[in-house]
């Protein structure tokens, strides 16, 4: 009888051991700082222990609800500090994303020096603690992380293909394990218009509908109408009060949307229930191709604005963010040329050039957008014909747009695409991987990335507000495929968004990056599981 008693004790210590494993602070984004003490003591973790937080205050109740979520814990009374973890906004900081950890014999206490620093906290200590069992062993350290910019976005393509409200917001999940706080949502194209505009019902209701995709490989717009296309519509839109249910969504998550309605370019769509918003009057379809269309918003016309005003005015009553994407790439000239009406308010304008009509239709919007309190951005296209005075820029292509922006003290997101198209294959072998639209773009090429051009001065530095990757969706068609493209290439960009350039360093990310994994394969979320 002794003798089983002693075997049972070695079981149960064994058990123990294996429920009570010791956690690794090195998570993804890596925090600035982890001081582990020297003693070796440490404390459980366990479900069904506490999470306190400050009173009065609706966004540390609502973290302290995603702590017990993420850490199997249950929320406690505000200001308990005898609960097991407790939520402070005590941490000094320039900013707000800031976060520290401590674990001590007293229990676990998160800081931030706003709400949103006590939820990346959160976040860091979930992924330290994620794959351990029920019970976690916490080493007493001192943990702490900064972010190098104030914005750190990813970009969802919903125009090419449409993704449903449920998939939205998983994404926005995956966004918020990684640190990234601003979600870049594209939501028209010639392909296809995904915004409900209540003013024009018709406009989502048709629009949205594309009868047919090409398929394959679509090599240039030579010979569009014998290439082979299925016979499958692609359709959806999202109503604005579904579009508010996923603007809450985010912003519990500390996720601000970027919503994108792109002009003057890429309106096909819109052209195709609206002929007289094109300089040749149409008839217009929705393109069921790829590539840029000659066919553009025409600016001479004054229905154009007054068109563009009563779609931006909706998007600002359901996107509180201050930024509004104004899009402005591929946009061609070739029809204002020859349009009266283009070639007349040219004249009327004093204008030299088409650019610069480009630039009046932007400046115009600019001034109705301030006066709803909000901020344009567009990407660097929008620089040509000379920038509207508060614009924002992407510079998708390389670096020298947003060089040129800064330069001019305009704020800037980095985004090119040698760096951040996650639309670009991942692998050497293209025949490993689902057919995509080209380009190649492996992990260490995202790591690899440093925002802030070298030769900029420390003055205009600071103008290189942050890093955003994309994500083009012509030839991704589902939500894992979505996520095959994302992951893991996003964790790499959220250390670029995190890390200053010194504490970057390749080999060790690499090294910490299985601990990632097992986190995805727990969240169920696919990825690609070679990388180059």
């Amino acid at each position: 009888m002794k003798k089983n008693k002693q075997i049972l004790a070695v079981l149960m210590s064994a058990f123990s051991m294996s429920v009570a494993a010791e956690v690794n602070y090195q998570v993804i984004p890596l925090p600035q700082q982890i001081s582990i003490d020297k003693s070796g003591q440490y404390m459980t973790l366990a479900k069904g222990m506490t999470v306190s937080y400050p009173s009065g205050n609706p966004q540390m109740k609502r973290n302290a609800e995603f702590a017990a979520e993420y850490l199997g814990l249950t929320v406690d009374a505000p200001n308990n500090k005898k609960a097991a973890v407790n939520l402070s906004l005590d941490l000094k900081s320039d900013s707000p994303d800031a976060y520290s950890i401590s674990v001590s014999k007293k229990g676990i206490t998160i800081r931030g020096a706003s709400e949103s620093g006590v939820y990346y906290g959160i976040q860091t200590l979930r992924k330290s603690i994620m794959n351990e069992p029920d019970e976690a062993r916490l080493p007493f350290a001192e943990v702490s992380g900064t972010p190098r910019f104030s914005y750190r976005g990813a970009h969802l393509d919903c125009a090419r293909h449409f993704f449903p409200i449920s998939f939205v917001k998983k994404y926005i999940d995956i966004l918020s394990l990684h640190g990234i706080n601003r979600f870049h949502w594209h939501l028209t194209d010639d392909q296809g218009w995904r915004f409900e505009v209540k003013a024009l019902p018709e406009l989502a209701e048709k629009a949205s509908v594309r009868p047919r995709t090409i398929i394959g490989k679509n090599i240039g717009l030579s010979d569009p109408d014998n290439s082979i296309y299925d016979d499958t519509p692609e359709t959806g839109y999202y109503t604005q009060e579904e579009l508010r249910e996923v603007v809450a969504y985010a912003a519990e998550r500390y996720i601000t949307i970027v919503p994108e309605i792109d002009m003057p370019g890429h309106m096909i769509a819109a052209m195709s229930v609206y002929p007289y918003l094109g300089c040749t009057g149409g008839p217009y379809n929705v393109w069921g191709i790829w590539g840029i269309a000659d066919d553009v918003l025409c600016a001479g016309n004054p229905k154009t604005l007054e068109f563009l005003k009563t779609v931006y005015s909706e998007l600002c009553d359901v996107f509180p963010g201050k930024l509004i994407h104004i899009g402005g790439d591929e946009s061609p000239r070739i029809r204002w040329k020859t349009c009266q009406k283009c070639q007349a308010k040219m004249k009327e304008l004093g204008l030299k050039d088409e650019s610069q009509l480009q630039s009046f239709i932007n400046k115009e919007m600019e001034n109705f957008l301030s006066l709803r309190g909000r901020q344009i951005i567009g990407w660097d296209e929008t620089l040509e014909g000379g920038l509207s005075e508060n614009a924002a820029v992407m510079s998708w292509r390389g670096y020298e747009g947003g060089k040129t922006a800064a330069k001019l003290h305009h704020y800037v997101v980095m985004t090119p695409t040698g760096n951040c198209y996650f639309d670009y294959y991942q692998l050497r072998n293209r025949d490993a991987q689902p057919l995509g639209i080209g380009g190649y773009l492996p992990l260490s090429k995202v790591y690899s990335m440093e925002p802030v051009p070298e030769d900029l001065t420390e003055d205009e530095a600071r103008y290189i507000m942050g890093v955003q990757c994309n994500l083009w969706t012509e030839y991704i068609l589902s939500p894992d495929h979505v996520e095959f493209m994302l992951l893991p290439r996003l964790a790499a960009m959220s250390e670029v968004g995190w890390l200053q350039p010194e504490a970057k360093n390749y080999e060790q990310f690499l090294a910490r990056l299985p601990l990632l994994e097992q986190t995805y394969r727990r969240l169920g979320y696919k990825y690609c599981l070679t990388f180059e």
